[in-house]
C-alpha cells in the first residue's frame, strides 16, 4: 500500500482511574463512529489490515482493552471479566463523547460488544461479530468449578509478588505467539507484536499483556440469561463465522447446542449469520474475505440511514 493510499492513523489515550486505555484512530474527524474490539490476548492491531478496506466515511477507534497491548493493567486484586470490559467500553465512549455508534468485535471483543449492546441498546446501531457468537453460555454444572478456579488462580498469583515475566528475543517471541496462536499468518504475528511487546532494558522483550488475563473468567452466565440479553440488543447484527474458526474447537455436543440456540436467536430476529472460508483470525490474515461483508453491512444499516430523504 502506498503512503498516499494509507489512511492516517493516530494514537488514542483515554485516562482511567488506574492509568489509561490506549488505541488507534482511523478516518475523518466527523466520520460515522465505529468502535473495534479485539479478541482475548490480542490487541487493536488485529484490525490493521481490515480497517483500510472498510468505508472511508467512518471513523474507526480500535482500542487495546485493559491488560492488553499498550493499555494499563487492572489494579492489583481486580479480576478480568466481560462485565468489567463492558464498563471499560462505556468509559471509552464517554471519553470520546459518542452517544450513537457501531461496534465491530472479534472473538472475546464480540462478546463484550454484544453484552454492551444489550445493556446500552440505545447507543449501538450496528454490531458486527467476527468469529464470535456474542455470548459464551456456560454449562450450569461447570460454573462453580470455574469460578473457584479463577479465584484460586488469582490468590496464588498474588503470593508470587516480585516474579518477573519471561524475557525473549524478538524471534523467540514470534515463535511463542505462533505456538499459542497457530491460526496467525507470519505477517499477522508481526502486526500483533507491534503493540504486544515491550522492550526490557538490555535484556530483550516481554509480552505487554497482563498475566492475569489467563485466569478463568469468574463471571459466567448460562444460556437462558444469554438469550435474554440477546433479545435486548436493538442494533442490526451481522455474525461472520469462520469455517475453521472458534466453533471447530468445541466438539462436545452440549456446547454446540447452546451455540446453535444463540445463532437461531439471531436468525429469528432477522439478523444475518454467514460463514466464510478461513480460521479464527481470518479478518486479520485474509481481510479481503471479510471486508466486503462488513462494508456492505455498514453502508446498508448505518451510512445510508444518514442520507437526507
Amino acid at each position: 500500500m502506498s503512503s498516499i493510499e494509507k489512511p492516517a492513523v493516530s494514537e488514542l489515550s483515554i485516562p482511567v482511574l488506574w492509568g489509561e486505555i490506549r488505541g488507534e484512530v482511523w478516518g475523518p474527524d466527523h466520520g460515522r463512529p465505529v468502535l473495534c474490539l479485539h479478541g482475548w490476548a490480542d490487541n487493536c492491531g488485529t484490525f490493521n489490515s481490515l480497517i483500510p478496506l472498510l468505508p472511508k466515511e467512518c471513523r474507526y477507534v480500535a482500542v487495546d482493552l485493559p491488560g492488553h497491548g499498550r493499555s494499563s493493567h487492572r489494579p492489583p486484586g481486580v479480576f478480568y471479566s466481560f462485565p468489567t470490559y463492558v464498563a471499560d467500553v462505556r468509559r471509552v465512549v464517554d471519553g470520546l463523547q459518542w452517544t450513537k455508534f457501531s461496534i465491530v468485535g472479534h472473538s472475546m471483543g464480540g462478546n463484550v460488544a454484544a453484552m454492551f449492546s444489550a445493556l446500552y441498546p440505545e447507543m449501538v446501531d450496528a454490531l458486527v461479530l467476527l468469529d464470535a457468537y456474542g455470548f459464551l453460555p456456560a454449562d450450569p454444572k461447570e460454573v462453580f468449578k470455574v469460578m473457584k478456579q479463577g479465584m484460586d488462580d488469582m490468590i496464588q498469583f498474588e503470593k508470587k509478588t516480585g516474579e518477573r515475566k519471561r524475557v525473549y528475543t524478538y524471534e523467540k517471541a514470534v515463535e511463542r505467539l505462533s505456538a499459542a496462536n497457530p491460526s496467525l499468518s507470519e505477517q499477522s504475528l508481526h502486526i500483533l507484536l507491534e503493540r504486544g511487546l515491550v522492550q526490557v532494558e538490555g535484556a530483550g522483550v516481554e509480552f505487554s499483556r497482563d498475566l492475569r488475563i489467563n485466569f478463568k473468567n469468574v463471571v459466567r452466565i448460562p444460556l437462558e440469561q444469554s438469550l435474554e440479553m440477546q433479545l435486548r440488543i436493538q442494533a442490526s447484527v451481522l455474525v461472520i463465522l469462520a469455517d475453521k474458526g472458534f466453533g471447530a474447537t468445541f466438539p462436545e455436543s452440549d456446547h454446540q447446542k447452546r451455540i446453535s440456540a444463540l445463532l437461531q436467536g439471531y436468525r429469528d430476529r432477522n439478523h444475518t449469520v454467514v460463514t466464510v472460508t478461513g480460521n479464527h483470525h481470518v479478518h486479520l490474515n485474509d481481510p479481503e474475505v471479510v471486508a466486503p461483508l462488513v462494508s456492505d453491512f455498514l453502508r446498508t444499516k448505518v451510512l445510508t440511514q444518514l442520507l437526507p430523504a
